[in-house]
């Protein structure tokens, strides 16, 4: 009887997680510690409405933003199913290009707008280039000027190569999120890819700190707003 009711309220407690690691649990206990109630965020590479997403707990619990999906079947299954969210069936890059190719990989959580990328996954990785398709390419600022004037809290960003390029073309000083969420390791076959230091360096140059890594991504807190607790 009492292992029944034990049960029970370890069901009731538990916490529900769609990233593929936990990171939304532990961003959401950044948001919760930084007093941050209202979410907004820019999903850049969102791939799935809910599967192996960073973002849709905070849409679940009232948050909204802007989702980046290339993939034409994807973007339109974002849009139904997160109604509230804008999903942008573009590309993000340093500048905005049109006509720009992307990759569409065996594997649809691969596929990416790095030629070199998409060749090294085709030929150490067993993936295959399926299609190349010619798309526009948005910049950071064009998105970040027309959708976050009132703020943004969460980037999640999965671009299999073109991570620190975008990040790069972010003006961290005027559109400052609290936290950012990124792939930092490249994609293996047997698990055994390569870890990205110059993200980590990239991110301390401009003021983050790193709050946890769960391997495939690191999370990275403001690195004054998180110091600001203790004073």
């Amino acid at each position: 009887m009492f292992d029944f009711i034990a049960k029970k309220r370890s069901i009731a407690d538990s916490k529900v997680s769609f990233s593929q690691c936990g990171e939304d649990r532990i961003i959401q206990f950044l948001f919760d510690t930084l007093e941050i109630q209202r979410y907004r965020y820019l999903d850049i590479g969102a791939h799935h409405p809910r599967r192996s997403s960073n973002t849709y707990l905070f849409y679940t619990s009232g948050g909204s933003g802007v989702l980046i999906e290339p993939n034409p079947d994807l973007a339109a299954l974002i849009a139904q199913v997160r109604p509230r969210d804008l999903c942008l069936n573009v590309g993000l890059a340093g500048q905005a290009r049109s006509e720009v190719p992307f990759y569409v990989m065996s594997s649809d959580t691969l596929c990416t707008f790095s030629k070199c990328e998409a060749e090294r996954m085709a030929s150490e990785c067993g993936e295959e280039i399926s299609e190349v398709r010619y798309l526009k390419v948005l910049s950071p600022e064009s998105v970040l000027s027309a959708h976050f004037r009132d703020g943004l809290n969460l980037v999640s960003l999965d671009v299999e190569g073109l991570e620190l390029e975008i990040l790069d073309a972010f003006d961290l000083q005027r559109y400052r999120p609290e936290v950012f969420c990124i792939e930092t390791i490249s994609y293996a076959i047997d698990g055994s890819g390569t870890k990205s230091s110059e993200i980590a360096q990239f991110m301390a140059k401009n003021g983050y700190m790193v709050f946890a890594d769960t391997y495939i991504n690191t999370i990275f807190v403001d690195r004054s707003r998180w110091e600001r607790l203790g004073r």
